[in-house]
């Protein structure tokens, strides 16, 4: 199985972006893991976010393949422990699917004509962060995920 992470906008921070590569390079060890950043919608204040975020969509799509499973990374969506990522992605792998995608969308979210098209929905806290945030911390967690089900030393639970 691969694993693609779709983001919508550039990492404006480099320190962020060096931490991003850190883990990206650790994958390597586990996956083939692709890192997809979608340009910007250009012209925004012309948009209603409604408009803006069925553009977003329409972007998204395009960068899928009809097999794909792909999740969103939504703050609305199933929130689990590490552990339980870590069963998920074991899940996934077991499924026989090529390629698990996970989206994170821009500002706004997500509306509703991708939502329903989703394989599902996953959520990383039920506080916001910013999207460039949730690049490190959902590439950190996909690395937790495979020293869990590895039984490496990287993850400790009490």
């Amino acid at each position: 199985m691969r694993i693609k992470l779709l983001a919508i906008g550039k990492t404006d921070s480099g320190e962020l972006q060096k931490l991003i590569d850190v883990y990206l390079k650790r994958l390597k060890h586990y996956v083939k893991f692709e890192l997809a950043v979608l340009p910007d919608i250009k012209n925004t204040k012309n948009l209603s976010v409604s408009d803006q975020m069925d553009k977003e969509a329409e972007l998204i799509l395009k960068h899928l393949d009809s097999k794909d499973t792909f999740f969103l990374l939504d703050e609305n969506g199933k929130e689990y422990t590490s552990e339980g990522f870590a069963n998920q992605l074991q899940k996934q792998m077991n499924s026989g699917i090529k390629e698990w995608v996970l989206v994170i969308g821009g500002p706004f979210g997500f509306s509703d004509s991708i939502k329903q098209k989703a394989n599902g929905q996953l959520s990383l806290s039920k506080m916001t962060f910013s999207h460039q945030m949730v690049r490190l911390f959902i590439v950190e967690q996909i690395y937790r995920a495979f020293t869990i089900l590895r039984n490496e030393p990287y993850h400790h639970k009490l």
